[in-house]
């Protein structure tokens, strides 16, 4: 907030007056061969120089130039109760850290405000949330295509897929960025298979890894490529500071699709903190955690997978911040690519960022 003061028009003619006679008396006195003077004065009507923040009562400052100025809006004395929105972070190219944590399953109603996930209702209540934000479709594989894509690209079920069309993960790599995904309890050696139980994994309950959760290696040009295929991973190898871009996939239980939402919220609990403690969160990184769907149909401009809770979790979000905008996977895409500096895909183009 700036604090303007302002001086009354006939005070600032005063002050013009007497400054001008004082000065102009020591001119008079000062001069060699000038006669003292009892009324020399500057010239009234002649405005001074004012800089900005600077005082004065004219509307209109001029610069040293003689360039108008634009007068700054005059704020009036009324008290907002709006929600106090941050200075937005998400220009292109201004971060070089986006995480994504996907969780399955729940309407927004079942995890804001409900008692079952008190860790993530923390979160929301530190960071920010986006209100209005629905996923794409059912069952869960469109979502997740969707989400990396800016399109379903087609697909309408959970199967195996190999896909050829762009992605984010081929932007990122035709831009010479760096991504990676964390699929807990997956095998290693780009593992083309639709499921694993690979044992304890990082924080969380053991379980299930489940491919069509794993956008990445649907699509040919990482599968087919092994210099892309090992920027998969499981989640006990976790670097939040690895790449510009990370991708984390809980397995069944942690993400809610078999476990409970208590199960879910205890996985963040352990492991959201290595993100928000990392050097690359402090430096202005952004963690968005999403839900791949709902149990509605809810949504609009071709969405109905239903309305879903969609944190924004950034050390440059005022606590409490809520995003109350129409938002989907496609516009979270379109917020992680202009975060990045990157173009936009599909459906992508056609939805505005996601503020924070």
């Amino acid at each position: 907030m700036y604090l303007r003061i302002r001086a009354r028009p006939w005070t600032s003619a005063l002050a013009l007056i007497v400054i001008g006679a004082v000065l102009g008396v020591i001119v008079a006195t000062s001069s060699p061969g000038s006669a003292p003077s009892a009324t020399a004065s500057a010239p009234l009507g002649a405005s001074p120089s004012i800089g900005v923040g600077g005082l004065g009562g004219t509307a209109s400052p001029t610069s040293s130039t003689g360039a108008a100025r634009s007068p700054r809006p005059t704020v009036g004395p009324t008290r907002s109760t709006a929600t106090p929105i941050p200075r937005p972070t998400s220009t292109p190219g201004a971060l070089s850290h986006v995480w994504w944590i996907i969780l399955e399953n729940h309407e927004y109603g079942a995890i804001i405000g409900s008692g079952q996930a008190p860790y993530l209702n923390a979160l929301a209540a530190q960071y920010g949330l986006a209100t209005n934000y629905y996923a794409t479709s059912h069952p869960s594989e469109p979502n997740y295509v969707a989400l990396v894509a800016g399109s379903t690209l087609g697909v309408s079920s959970d199967g195996v897929y190999d896909l050829t069309g762009p992605s984010l993960f081929s932007q990122l790599a035709a831009a010479g960025r760096t991504w990676r995904v964390y699929a807990q309890d997956d095998q290693a050696g780009c593992f083309t298979g639709t499921s694993a139980d690979g044992g304890p994994d990082g924080p969380g309950a053991p379980g299930t890894y489940a491919r069509k959760h794993n956008p990445a290696i649907s699509f040919t040009s990482v599968a087919g490529n092994p210099a892309q295929c090992r920027n998969i991973g499981p989640l006990g190898a976790f670097d939040p500071g690895a790449a510009s871009f990370e991708l984390i996939i809980p397995n069944l239980t942690n993400d809610m699709h078999d476990g409970s939402i208590g199960q879910g919220d205890a996985f963040l609990a352990a492991f959201v903190p290595q993100i928000i403690a990392s050097p690359a969160f402090r430096a202005g990184g952004v963690l968005f955690i999403t839900f791949d769907e709902g149990g509605s149909n809810g949504g609009s401009l071709g969405d109905g997978g239903g309305h879903v809770a969609t944190l924004i979790i950034s050390p440059d979000v005022t606590a409490g911040y809520r995003y109350r905008a129409y938002a989907d996977h496609a516009s979270l895409l379109r917020t992680t690519e202009g975060t990045l500096g990157l173009p936009c895909l599909a459906n992508a183009c056609g939805r505005s960022p996601i503020i924070y």
